[in-house]
């Protein structure tokens, strides 16, 4: 048989994943240029959503719209008014009836009428014995039993109200074995017992009752306890006097049912179980629709869902993470299309993490060095894009050296070489060092006996006098030191982004074409600090006051000592003149406006790297009169240039900058 292999022309690739990586990728970094935390970047990104998926935004706003409908849905008092209105029917029916007879008796039950106490709950227990002359009111009052045992079974058991319509004595006893067997199966459990059998079997004889149908007992609490927290949040919101008739209420058909007391031990059983559901938590429902106790207690239970989904659906949380969104209750509350939406979420963040681009540290997500390196690269070919042909290129000088391009020629490798090796010449090194003893004949004519075939698969061994490395053209080297002011003038003036945007565009131009160069990036604010590439997506500004350029620039002099025979480097990005300075304690001093000191030892530090051959330039991102006074004192000192590039340029200036200084008087 022969097969051919071609384009899929079936409609959408059913090998293509339902989301864009690299895309993704983009979008983080867009926002990490514009100067977000990494986590922040993320957290975006899930609210946004992709392409033909909705974002966390969408899905909580959908939320919040279902729980604005469920509060404008009805009163929770709907089964008291009800009960009110079959009460005042059957009395009313029984009164005509009794209207007629002269009969005495017919007038002490006209009085026992009149004696009805006000509260609803009393007026039905008292009429409990009494001998109803109109059938019409008989049936009102049977009605009231009806509906109070069925709403009252179905705030605590879904779907209870339909299954009891018309139910037979030998139904309700059925009901009352229901209750006490699952009260012994939790309190098994609660000991410690293996109720996985006894589950099977509760479940073959009460399935029907259960239309959630749950797998094993741990799913069956949770749909019981979520039912019975939104019972005690129904009677939490109602006033004290409805919950006084209410709970009457409920006591006299449970009562009637022979259901106190099992309901009760259930009670407590499920609170012990689910505590953190909000048990006793009022709700504040509008509307004019009287709901039943049922139709009340299923909208405050998924009233609770949608709160606590809009709590997950947030990721506000300390190590918030999709896996803390309960599938099931997305599904309850939103729909199936919502569950597809946050598991392709789940899945691009898990695609992310599996692809090296994303790590979790504490809880939290962060950008691993290969996302920055992408981030870093999207940020240099920005700055690259704006610059002029002729201001980019090598910069290289004659002899042999280090980390330049091959010039043809290879040497023997010795110990501290790091020149690429030559792998050619090094087999070649091995093979002809072996060929002789491992081919050679054996043993001229004596014998007569014709040499032996070489092996069919003959092993070389390398030896270390065997290796060549090859040799390169020597590249200046550089020790750069790019200090970016942190203080919180630079988010207020929206310029943080572009800063940190070309921090990261530095590090990836030094990283990947001028590797033999020593990069230290120092933020400061208050305080100065040594900023590690791996830091670099999470480098925020700084609210605390203060800019403490000495600390920094002392802390570029310490790099520069570690490099002394690299081309000194040093670039200052700052909006504002220095107002802090570091004390011979090692504590900051600061004071606004300036105070004399804080310029004096700013100016030493800048004259002590200018002594060590350093150029120090500095990019002002604002024309504050201090600011460009203090500058120009920098430039008559150290004879470093000054630039004020509008902020969306930084980067470019920067870069440029960098290339024309690490040419170095040494490469002239």
């Amino acid at each position: 048989m022969s097969y051919r292999y071609g384009a899929w022309r079936g409609g959408p690739d059913p090998l293509e994943p339902p989301f864009d990586v690299a895309g993704a990728l983009d979008r983080l970094g867009e926002r990490v240029l514009s100067g977000d935390r990494a986590a922040d970047a993320l957290r975006n990104l899930l609210r946004q959503g992709m392409p033909g998926t909705r974002g966390l935004r969408d899905l909580l706003r959908q939320a919040r719209d279902r729980r604005r409908e469920l509060r404008e849905r009805g009163r929770l008092d709907g089964t008291l008014e009800r009960v009110r209105e079959l009460l005042d029917q059957a009395v009313e029916a029984e009164r005509q009836a009794l209207f007629p007879d002269p009969s005495d008796a017919a007038r002490l039950a006209e009085a026992e009428l009149d004696q009805l106490p006000p509260d609803t709950a009393r007026a039905v227990r008292q009429l409990a014995d009494y001998q109803w002359r109109s059938p019409e009111a008989a049936a009102a009052y049977e009605q009231i039993r009806d509906l109070l045992r069925r709403e009252v079974l179905d705030s605590q058991f879904r779907g209870m109200r339909d299954a009891l319509a018309g139910a037979s004595p030998e139904e309700l006893q059925r009901i009352r074995d229901m209750v006490a067997d699952l009260n012994a199966m939790l309190e098994a459990d609660a000991r410690g017992e293996d109720t996985q059998r006894q589950f099977e079997e509760f479940m073959e004889r009460y399935g029907d009752m259960f239309p959630e149908n749950p797998r094993n007992l741990e799913e069956l609490v949770d749909a019981l306890a979520r039912r019975a927290a939104a019972a005690s949040r129904l009677a939490a919101s109602l006033t004290p006097e409805q919950r006084a008739e209410l709970a009457a209420l409920a006591e006299s058909v449970l009562g009637d049912l022979g259901l106190q007391y099992e309901l009760d031990r259930l009670g407590r059983s499920l609170r012990a179980r689910r505590p953190d559901l909000p048990w006793d938590q009022g709700a504040a429902m509008g509307g004019e629709e009287p709901l039943g106790l049922g139709d009340a207690t299923t909208a405050l239970e998924e009233l609770a869902d949608l709160e606590s989904l809009e709590a997950s659906l947030g990721q506000r949380y300390p190590g918030a993470s999709l896996d803390d969104v309960d599938l099931e209750a997305v599904e309850r509350a939103l729909g199936r299309a919502a569950v597809d939406d946050v598991e392709t979420l789940r899945r691009l963040e898990r695609e992310l993490t599996e692809q090296g681009y994303l790590l979790r540290e504490q809880g939290e997500l962060k950008l691993s060095p290969k996302a920055i390196r992408r981030i870093g690269a999207v940020a240099l070919r920005r700055v690259f894009s704006s610059l002029e042909e002729g201001r980019r290129g090598d910069h290289d000088v004659a002899g042999l050296g280090l980390a330049g391009e091959p010039t043809g020629a290879s040497r023997p490798w010795v110990f501290g070489d790091e020149e690429p090796v030559d792998a050619v010449r090094t087999v070649r090194n091995a093979v002809m060092r072996q060929a002789p003893s491992r081919f050679r004949g054996g043993g001229g004519g004596g014998g007569g006996r014709a040499p032996p075939d070489p092996p069919e698969h003959p092993h070389l061994t390398l030896a270390p006098e065997d290796f060549e490395v090859l040799e390169t053209e020597r590249r200046t080297s550089a020790a750069v030191c790019l200090l970016v002011d942190q203080s919180y003038s630079m988010l207020l003036r929206e310029t943080w982004g572009m800063a940190k945007a070309t921090a990261l565009a530095l590090h990836s131009l030094v990283s990947t074409r001028y590797p033999q160069d020593a990069l230290e990036i120092i933020g400061f604010s208050r305080l100065a600090r040594t900023v590690r590439p791996a830091d670099l997506p999470d480098l925020d500004a700084d609210v605390s006051q203060g800019t403490n350029l000495h600390h920094a620039l002392v802390l570029a002099g310490r790099h520069l000592d570690r490099h002394p025979e690299a081309e000194p480097v040093v670039l200052v990005v700052t909006d504002g003149e220095p107002t802090a300075h570091l004390e011979p304690d090692g504590y900051p001093w600061f004071a606004y406006p300036p105070e004399r000191r804080t310029i004096e030892l700013t100016l030493t530090e800048v004259t002590r790297l200018t002594r060590r051959g350093a150029t120090v330039n500095v990019f002002m991102l604002d024309d504050d009169p201090r600011l460009v006074a203090f500058v120009d004192l920098i430039a008559r000192l150290n004879g470093g240039r000054v630039f004020a590039p509008s902020p969306d340029r930084l980067g470019d200036y920067v870069v440029s900058d960098y290339l024309r200084a690490r040419r170095g008087r040494r490469a002239g």
